[in-house]
């Protein structure tokens, strides 16, 4: 480590606090967890400021779609530099947050016809919480106010979207803080008993929301899913028949449907949209991370005309009475257009296909390793799970990986590839090999 680096470390570690981190893992030597001061990126790298590269393969916290300084995003972004870089969109509007609200919808065939921007995940998923409340409330439904999520779910940490979090590790701390709220089993495919399919399990997790709907559903607001793979469980994958099923019930008892769209969305699992495989819309979903191609704070609620109508009135008190500040920055929405550009321009959609088939051959090996379990893929999402480690092994498997120019951060015990979708075979050739090695690196050391 240079004297550069290292008086960049010191710096960080004495003024930033680092987001999900327990920062005395980086403070001390023996727990050997490096933080790493970036200088900048280029396509799937990054570099730090001893020229030494890192392979984004979770395309830094799956938000990088197309590689970091994109000259298609940078050359949009220049241009709205010289217009207009923000305007409240309360009693005003712009071209950028027009476009994109309408191709967005366009992209549902007109479903999910209205938008309402902010700038996180979280808040995206607390706005659909609110607007589902208070639909029912204006639609005269005002004991309909309790929220189903999954187990193993993740939304967000903030109140609300930690209200709808199964994770104990960031939810336990705020429990008094949190509203009650139900919780259905999971449709993880990797919870099939003995004969069972994923669609076995699909069904039995559908009965369960089924039973709780029969007994509850003239109080439940909505239901809120990451459709096909609930991320933060350790990439839980599911069949898309659970969702279609999800849908029937919700119609049939008259509860929202929301789809947590951030991290699977924008082409993670195959289709733009992860629901688009169920053929089904939900009343609402939301997106963020991937939609700005990773470049800024960017997330919105997509909803149906219904809902909308819900609100539209000359009484205040109906209207859906929610702000931020840089709601629809008109960079973060420039930046959206760029990323759908590329989209369409470059047949992603398909092109991916293709290079998820390559990186499925090139990890297939590893499904016979002896301490891999369940190694499964969905899309540009490949997973596996390491079996007989400690508490440990996802802290010393990144620190591993940086060492082998990877960023990887299992969840867990769960060791997962979610990289941009820019990757040649020799960039997938060297990921599979180099994971394999890493992991077994890790594993050697607590032998």
């Amino acid at each position: 480590m240079t004297d550069q680096t290292s008086d960049w470390v010191s710096r960080s570690l004495k003024s930033v606090w680092h987001p999900c981190t327990q920062m005395q893992h980086h403070a001390r030597d023996q727990d050997r967890v490096p933080l790493i001061p970036v200088s900048h990126g280029r396509g799937a790298w990054l570099y730090d400021h001893d020229g030494r590269r890192y392979l984004d393969a979770i395309s830094s916290w799956w938000v990088n779609l197309f590689g970091h300084a994109n000259p298609r995003i940078n050359a949009a972004l220049r241009d709205q530099l010289d217009m207009l870089e923000h305007a409240m969109l309360a009693g005003f509007t712009h071209e950028p947050v027009i476009r994109l609200s309408e191709r967005l919808s366009a992209l549902t065939g007109g479903v999910l016809g209205h938008a309402f921007y902010a700038s996180d995940g979280a808040s995206a998923v607390e706005i659909a919480l609110k607007m589902s409340f208070h639909a029912w409330r204006n639609a005269g439904r005002s004991d309909k106010q309790e929220f189903v999520c999954l187990q193993g779910s993740y939304h967000g940490e903030t109140i609300g979207a930690l209200a709808v979090t199964d994770v104990a590790l960031f939810k336990d701390a705020y429990g008094p803080l949190l509203r009650a709220t139900q919780t259905v089993m999971s449709p993880d495919a990797r919870q099939a008993r003995d004969g069972e399919t994923a669609q076995d399990v699909a069904r039995r997790a559908a009965a369960d929301v089924q039973r709780l709907f029969e007994q509850k559903a003239d109080r439940i607001a909505a239901i809120i899913i990451e459709p096909l793979v609930q991320c933060a469980a350790g990439m839980a994958m599911h069949d898309p028949l659970y969702l279609q099923l999800v849908r029937e019930l919700c119609d049939r008892h008259e509860v929202h449907l929301i789809l947590d769209e951030i991290a699977v969305g924008c082409g993670r699992t195959g289709t733009f949209f992860a629901c688009e495989q169920a053929g089904i819309w939900p009343d609402f979903v939301t997106l963020s991370k991937g939609i700005s191609g990773g470049y800024l704070p960017l997330s919105l609620v997509l909803t149906k005309d219904q809902v909308y109508q819900a609100f539209y009135s000359a009484d205040i008190t109906r209207g859906f009475l929610h702000s931020h500040s840089y709601t629809g920055n008109p960079l973060a929405c420039r930046a959206a257009l760029a990323t759908l550009d590329i989209f369409e321009e470059d047949n992603v959609l398909e092109a991916n296909r293709a290079r998820a088939a390559s990186l499925g051959a090139a990890m297939a090996p590893l499904a016979d390793h002896p301490r891999v379990k369940n190694l499964r893929q969905r899309g540009m999402i490949l997973a596996f799970d390491a079996a007989g480690v400690d508490k440990t092994f996802s802290r010393r498997f990144f620190a591993n990986a940086t060492r082998n120019e990877l960023l990887l951060r299992p969840i867990g015990s769960t060791v997962y590839l979610m990289p941009p979708y820019i990757l040649d075979d020799e960039e997938i050739a060297g990921l599979a090999a180099r994971t394999r090695a890493v992991f077994e690196q890790t594993l050697a050391e607590a032998s």
